[in-house]
This record gives C-alpha cells, sequence and structure tokens, in this order.
C-alpha cells in the first residue's frame, strides 16, 4: 500500500530542535476546532550543516511530540530541498523528500531526450483548452521546446533522485514532493502544465509540486506582489493540476505546495477561498517561522534572553553580506532602516518585540529588522549551549509564541 498524504499538510521548520511539542499544540487547538491539518517537520541540508543536527534528529523530535501529547493522526518527517548530493543522509529518518533540481534548471539536456518529450507532447500543441480556465493556451512547439531547454534536465535529475530514495526505501513508502520554487523566473500556468508532462514521464509518483509564482516571497515578511494577478495564477495552476492528473495518469491525491517566504499572510485569504471552493488540497510550508519566535520569546523574558537576542542582531549587522548572500533574491533589507547596534541595547523588551513580531499594524514593526534577523540563526549556533540553555530556561514563554503564532496567523487563516 502506498503512503499518501493527508489532504491539507503544513510543514513547519525548528532550527534548534526545542520547539517539537510547541508546534504540535498548535495542530492539537486546530484539531479540538474541527480542522484537521497535518504536520510536516521539514530542516533542509543547509540548516543541519549549520547549525550542526543531523535529520534523525528531526524525526526524534517529532516522534517525541507526537507521544507526549498524544497526537493519533498522520505526521511526515520532510528531506527539505534535497538533491542527489544530499539526499543519503536523510533517507533511513524522513518519509517525505522535497526534491529540489534548482541548481539543475537551466541545463541542456540531451537532443536525444528533447526530442522524446517533444514526441510525446506532440497532442497538446497548439490551442489547448483546459476545463475551468476561460482563456486557451497556445502550446506552441517553441514553447514546448524552450520549456524543455530550461527544465527537461532538471525534471530527469528529479527522476534519479526518486529513483534512488526509491532503491533504498522501497516503492510507495514515502511521500515525494517536487520544488521548482527556487529558481529565477516563475512559471506559467502552460509551462506548469509541461513541466507536469515531464514529472509523468519520468514516472515520479508525485504528491505535491512547488511552483514558484509571481511576486515577492522575501524570508520572513508578507508577500508582495498584485494580489489579483496571483488568485488568477493560483486558480489557474488548479485547474492545470486536475487536467495533468486525468491526461498524464498522475496521483489523484496531486496537490499545490506554496513554499517560499514564510509569512504570506496577505495571501491565505485567497489560498483558503480557492482551496474550499474547489474541494482540493494544499500543501503551505513555512522557513524560519518557529526561530523568530524562539527571539520574540527570549526578548519578552528579558534578563539573559534578551541580552542574547540584542548580541544576535549586533551580530547580524557585522556580518550582514556574509548572512545573506545565499538569500539575496528573497530578501528586501535596505540597510538604511536598520537600527544600529546601539539603539537595539538600549531597547527595553516590549521596544524589541514589538519591532519583531510581525504586526503590520504596529508602529514599531520593522520589516527589514526582522529579515535580518531571519537569516541569523547561524549567529545563535555559535552561541552554542548558551543559546540552547536560554532556550531551556525560557521554554513556557517560547512555546506560547510558538503555538499562538502557528494557530493564528498560519492555520487558523488558511483552513479555519
Amino acid at each position: 500500500m502506498s503512503l499518501h498524504i493527508p489532504k491539507y499538510t503544513f510543514g513547519v521548520g525548528d532550527r534548534f530542535g526545542h520547539q517539537g511539542q510547541a508546534q504540535l499544540q498548535a495542530f492539537l487547538m486546530a484539531h479540538e476546532q474541527g480542522i484537521d491539518v497535518c504536520p510536516v517537520w521539514n530542516k533542509s541540508n543547509r540548516e543541519h550543516t549549520l547549525i550542526g543536527s543531523k535529520p534523525e534528529d528531526v524525526r526524534a523530535e517529532a516522534k517525541e511530540a507526537v507521544e507526549k501529547l498524544g497526537w493519533k493522526n498522520a505526521y511526515f518527517v520532510d528531506a527539505d530541498h534535497i538533491n542527489l548530493k544530499t539526499v543519503d543522509r536523510f533517507i533511513e529518518s524522513s518519509d517525505f523528500f522535497t526534491l529540489d533540481v534548482a541548481e539543475d534548471v537551466g541545463k541542456p539536456s540531451s537532443p536525444e531526450a528533447t526530442e522524446r518529450f517533444l514526441a510525446r507532447i506532440q497532442p497538446y500543441l497548439g490551442t489547448l483548452t483546459i476545463p475551468g480556465i476561460s482563456t486557451p493556451f497556445a502550446i506552441t512547439r517553441q514553447l514546448a521546446q524552450a520549456t524543455a531547454d530550461q527544465f527537461l534536465f532538471a525534471i530527469r535529475t528529479a527522476g534519479e533522485i526518486y529513483r534512488h530514495i526509491e532503491s533504498q526505501k522501497g516503492p510507495g513508502r514515502f511521500v515525494t514532493e517536487v520544488s521548482v520554487d527556487e529558481t529565477d523566473k516563475p512559471q506559467t500556468p502552460a509551462e506548469l502544465f509541461l513541466i507536469l508532462a515531464m514529472i509523468a514521464e519520468e514516472k515520479i509518483p508525485v504528491q505535491t509540486v512547488a511552483p514558484k509564482f509571481n511576486g515577492r516571497f522575501n524570508k520572513g515578511i508578507d508577500y508582495v506582489g498584485d494580489l489579483v494577478q496571483f488568485e488568477k495564477e493560483f486558480e489557474e495552476n488548479l485547474h492545470i493540476l486536475a487536467f495533468a492528473i486525468r491526461e498524464f495518469g498522475l496521483p489523484a491525491d496531486l496537490k499545490l505546495s506554496v513554499h517560499s517566504g514564510s509569512d504570506k499572510f496577505s495571501l491565505y485569504p485567497i489560498i483558503r477561498k480557492l482551496v474550499q471552493k474547489h474541494r482540493v488540497g494544499l500543501h503551505v510550508k513555512t522557513a524560519g517561522t518557529t526561530w523568530l519566535e524562539e527571539l520574540i520569546g527570549l526578548a519578552e523574558a528579558g534578563g539573559e534572553g534578551l541580552a542574547i537576542v540584542k548580541e544576535i542582531y549586533s551580530g547580524a549587522l557585522d556580518h550582514f553580506a556574509e548572512l545573506t548572500q545565499s538569500y539575496t533574491t528573497v530578501l528586501a533589507i535596505d540597510p538604511q532602516y536598520l537600527p544600529s547596534a546601539t539603539e537595539v541595547v538600549a531597547w527595553s523588551s516590549d521596544r524589541l518585540v514589538k519591532t519583531l513580531r510581525h504586526d503590520p499594524k504596529c508602529p514599531e514593526y520593522n520589516p527589514h529588522f526582522r529579515q535580518l534577523l531571519h537569516v541569523s540563526f547561524k549567529l545563535a549556533a555559535k552561541m552554542g549551549v548558551r543559546y540552547t540553555d536560554a532556550l531551556k530556561a525560557n521554554q513556557s514563554i517560547i512555546a506560547r509564541n510558538v503555538k499562538a503564532n502557528l494557530w493564528e496567523r498560519h492555520l487558523r487563516p488558511i483552513f479555519g
């Protein structure tokens, strides 16, 4: 029997592995309200490398939270954004694999592979009418060729990764997601259709796919872009998935995944409306939200906790280029709006919390400050036990923030 994920899944990260129970409490709150959302704990190889953790640590954290809180429903551990070079260390402890082929996008496929794909897609060339989409798509040979040039090698690599995992875990023993969201340009619905054809050709039993949407999904702050355009694009992508499932024999439970950024708050009403309208599944992934809630909890606690947050911020200013260089496409930090370390040292607990917490209605909220701290977890890792001891000492106040953030700002607005 194949492993299938529930209709609604929500990915949560936990940089330092201390908030598993607090995170699960948010899902329990949702369950008590009649909202069944499946938790997916995720952590990337990059995060493991920076922090010094291991993939099996994530499995242990999730298992402990599930057992201590009596969670009876499904849960998963996601090998987040893995590739052929990094997948092996995740195979034993993960049952959800996000195949990230961004670094292979644009690499040339062989002429023979391209011709095979073009022959496979031949019946769809011309004017393609997708049920539910009012304007037909023009799927020209030129578009198919250009999409193959951009994505065919990458999707064939995804097939290699999938088959490598399958050879060790066995068929039907894990969930597969294909991510093309960390690319330079968004994919049009027509391109997504062609990418799904490539996935089907590779015989990847994909259960979620993460395209790149228009607009900016910056780390730790809200979506920046045209909401009307996003709504149109998201709904068209839902129709594309439904059509591709029928045409290509992809898994019937294939669903869209919204990855990038952490706090896509302005998109949540749109996503909720369309998911309910079309009665489809959804996967949403947050990145770094829990880490920021740890900092907020430490700042609220005052004393050593507050001092640690101020020290991390000061270090982030000193190492700005180093910390941000890997995130240039998902950050919009204007240094002129960053307070100096001297200013922040003088701040009260309340002032720092208000500046960091994602509350656009609050006059003190500073998205530049928040984004910089979002990518500064490496500095906390360098503190070692000083940081983790602070987490333990202030666990109750941190847990309150973690739980409230996930439930009130994410789960309830999307699925409630």
